[in-house]
């Protein structure tokens, strides 16, 4: 499983198969869309206005700092 957030976009994403495969979108609320992969499966997790529906500093509590090089 991966998780990945873009603080820009405010979008939270949750990978939970990471293997390669073709997916369908399917939007189950306005702000959270479901990839669905082969057999029907949720592959991914697609939340939109994060910050609105998740508590990312319970989510994220590692703070880090990118170096430039």
């Amino acid at each position: 499983m991966k998780i990945t957030y873009n603080d820009k976009t405010d979008l939270l994403y949750i990978r939970l198969d990471d293997r390669k495969q073709d997916v369908l979108n399917r939007r189950i609320t306005e702000d959270i869309v479901l990839d669905m992969g082969e057999g029907d499966r949720i592959v991914g997790i697609e939340i939109l206005d994060a910050s609105k529906h998740v508590t990312l500093d319970k989510l994220f509590p590692v703070k880090y700092e990118v170096s430039k090089m």
